[in-house]
Order: structure tokens, then sequence, then C-alpha cells
């Protein structure tokens, strides 16, 4: 009888001495297999194809017999003319010792205006004092380019009374 108790001593004993098991992690999920991965990148490769095909189609033409309002040169008559404005050299509003040189042409309307000689003298006189208002950072970079593009344009338009369609720019050199 002396034994048994003994015998679960010892089994208390040597529970006490074994350090506790930490729980088992959970498992992971299994990872994708590569056939699927492939699949996939397929099926997206297959989508992105497609839809960049579906862009790249231009939209079918319209009839020949209607003129496209949006067409480059809409605004010009059929009877449209053009001529050489004498280069245009003066200093800039701001800074004073800086030089600019214009060298135009402009569209116009030959009915409406047969002897455009004397037009283009009003328009380069006209040009010639609103270049001198301008400072440089108003004509630096594409923006300030396309800003004195419209407002030489827009002076020529006005200027003319609208015999002139379109101030053409040649050359702009600023020095």
């Amino acid at each position: 009888m002396a034994t048994a108790p003994v015998a679960v001593n010892d089994q208390v004993d040597a529970a006490a001495s074994t350090p506790p098991t930490p729980p088992a992690p959970a498992p992971a999920p299994a990872p994708a297999s590569t056939k699927q991965t492939i699949a996939a990148t397929l099926v997206v490769t297959v989508i992105a194809a497609a839809m960049g095909a579906l862009f790249a189609i231009p939209p079918a033409p319209e009839a020949s017999s209607q003129k496209n309002e949006s067409s480059p040169g809409a605004g010009v008559p059929a009877t449209a003319g053009l001529f050489e404005m004498p280069p245009i050299v003066t200093n800039l509003g701001a800074p004073r010792d800086t030089w600019i040189r214009l060298e135009a042409s402009i569209v116009f309307d030959a009915k409406a205006l047969p002897h455009p000689e004397v037009m283009v003298g009003e328009i380069a006189g006209d040009e010639l004092a609103y270049l001198h208002t301008v400072t440089l950072a108003q004509i630096e970079g594409p923006i300030g380019l396309q800003n004195i593009r419209q407002d030489l344009n827009e002076r020529a338009v006005i200027r003319s009374g609208g015999k002139v369609s379109e101030l053409i720019i040649r050359t702009l050199v600023v020095q």
C-alpha cells in the first residue's frame, strides 16, 4: 500500500517538472498553386488586351459629304489669302533690355480685303504696341507661347474688323 502513494507522487512530481506545452498554431492557409497563378495571370492579360484593342480601333468615319466643323482651318474662308507681315522688333515691357522679334503672316478673306497691305500696316503697329507691354514672365514656356499667340490673333481679328481670320506666328525670338 505504501508503494501506491509513491507512484502517484512520482507522477505528480513528473508533471510539475515538465514545462507546459504551448498550444499548437493554427494551420496556415494553403498557398495557391502555380497553375492557379498562371491561370489568373492569363485571364487578366486577355482582358487587358481586349480593352486595349477596343480603344485602339478608330471610330467609323462620318459621311464624306458632311464637313467636319472641328477640322483645322474650319474658320478659314474658301477664298483665303496669305500675306506676310514685316518683322516686328521691339523691347519687352520688363526687363527693358530684353528684345523680341516676331515674324508672322495673316490669313484673310480675299473678297473682303482685296488690298491687305494697308491692313497689315495697321495690324503690325497694333502688335508692336502690344509686344512693348509684354513681360518676359508672360511668354515663358508653352502656356506663355499659347497665350501670346491667342492675344496676337485676337488683336489682328479685332483690328481688321473680322476680315483677317488668323495670325500665324512663323518666328518668335526673345533675346
